[in-house]
């Protein structure tokens, strides 16, 4: 009896030894993980003397290949700051909020677990749009919804002083969301380009022309709701001036403007890069994610040589939404090619330079027949971590 009693007990203190070593584990791994989203939150400690280079100075050369540490940082930094458009909209269409923001602009980054992202939330963005836009727009089944028309489509977040700091100077960083499935939208709001100007967006060449559905989006009001009473452009133009002012006009800071955005977000990031580009000299760094095409070809070369704008666009191979739309004319075919195609509808170049991602490479990530795995956010910044 008082063996089989004396091997128990050494079997539970095997047990007892086995569960430490587990739970030792599970805490280093805890730590892990809290350091590398400590670090995906916060910019690195020496990223100030080096952010020009970073947002794109010099187009990025010789950061890519081989990958930058210190850019692949502040790739997935922005990148969160993309994916909190997700995680903080509300999809179900029994709230009463559903298409609106779950969370208050003050508690907005501390209801996401990222209180120390060292950003403030200045404004939130809102859209309408007459085009029908199902896998973007969402409505609430209640007959108290916030709101009829509006959706929720992004933020305006300022860099705190200590932030400031460590960025070399004061960052304002616009995010827009994009759409949770991926090729749904694109019949409706790529159909055609049509020329920038006809939708107030100033600019002296009147052959740049983006595809109509993305510039309604950015551009449509409805004066019968008091959240897109202001298009989304007004507000964005409105918010961007009043922190210049704020920063660099009355207090002599150094300011950049930083936006990003994944899917559709990514093309709104460009277009609105383009706009602030030809109202004010800021440098705007777009950090696009699974972005579409955009613009024709005339849009390019003003969006890259004469603005002189930085777009840094992550994609990943297989994704299909960042070849589209333009399957016959783009940034791809002969420049004689391009330009003799600029004035047709269907053709669209990206602008920027590409970072190419292959996550049938990846040790981490599974290899799926499932498209829209291709084309999710939170696999992109596994990726670009791995």
């Amino acid at each position: 009896m008082n063996a089989i009693t004396k091997d128990v007990e050494m079997e539970q203190q095997r047990e007892d030894r086995r569960v430490e070593m587990a739970q030792a584990k599970d805490k280093e791994d805890a730590r892990e993980r809290e350091r590398r989203w400590q670090e995906s939150h916060q910019p690195r400690d020496n990223l100030a003397p080096r952010w020009r280079e970073v947002a794109g100075r010099d187009n990025w050369v010789g950061m890519l290949d081989p990958f930058d540490p210190l850019l692949r940082a502040e790739l997935i930094r922005y990148g969160e700051f993309a994916q909190a458009c997700y995680d903080a909209f509300d999809f179900d269409p029994y709230s009463r909020y559903c298409g609106g923001c779950k969370y208050s602009r003050r508690s907005f980054f501390q209801s996401l677990d990222m209180a120390n992202a060292g950003y403030e939330v200045t404004r939130y963005l809102y859209a309408t749009s007459n085009v029908k836009l199902p896998n973007f727009s969402r409505r609430s089944k209640r007959n108290n919804a916030w709101s009829d028309s509006a959706n929720w489509i992004g933020y305006i977040a300022v860099s705190d002083d200590a932030t400031t700091v460590l960025l070399g100077r004061r960052d304002i960083v616009v995010c827009w969301r994009g759409t949770v499935t991926q090729l749904e939208f694109i019949a409706d709001i790529v159909n055609f380009n049509q020329p920038i100007y006809a939708e107030g967006i100033p600019t002296p060449d009147r052959s740049v022309k983006v595809a109509a559905g993305f510039v309604n989006l950015y551009t449509d009001k409805d004066t019968n709701c008091r959240f897109s009473k202001y298009s989304a452009r007004d507000q964005l133009l409105a918010e961007v001036r009043r922190q210049v002012l704020r920063y660099a006009e009355e207090r002599g800071e150094e300011v950049s403007i930083s936006i990003t955005g994944h899917s559709l977000g990514g093309a709104l990031a460009t277009l609105s890069a383009y706009d602030l580009a030809e109202e004010r000299e800021v440098p705007v760094t777009v950090y696009s994610f699974a972005g579409p095409r955009l613009g024709n070809e005339p849009f390019k070369e003003r969006f890259e040589e004469i603005l002189g704008l930085k777009s840094l666009r992550v994609v990943n191979v297989h994704d299909a939404v960042p070849k589209v739309p333009g399957l016959i004319i783009n940034e791809n075919v002969p420049e004689f090619v391009r330009r003799a195609g600029a004035a047709m509808p269907w053709s669209y170049c990206h602008v920027g330079v590409k970072l190419a991602l292959d996550h049938k490479r990846s040790p981490f990530l599974k290899d799926t027949a499932e498209a829209s795995c291709f084309h999710n956010l939170e696999a992109y910044l596994h990726l670009l971590d791995g």
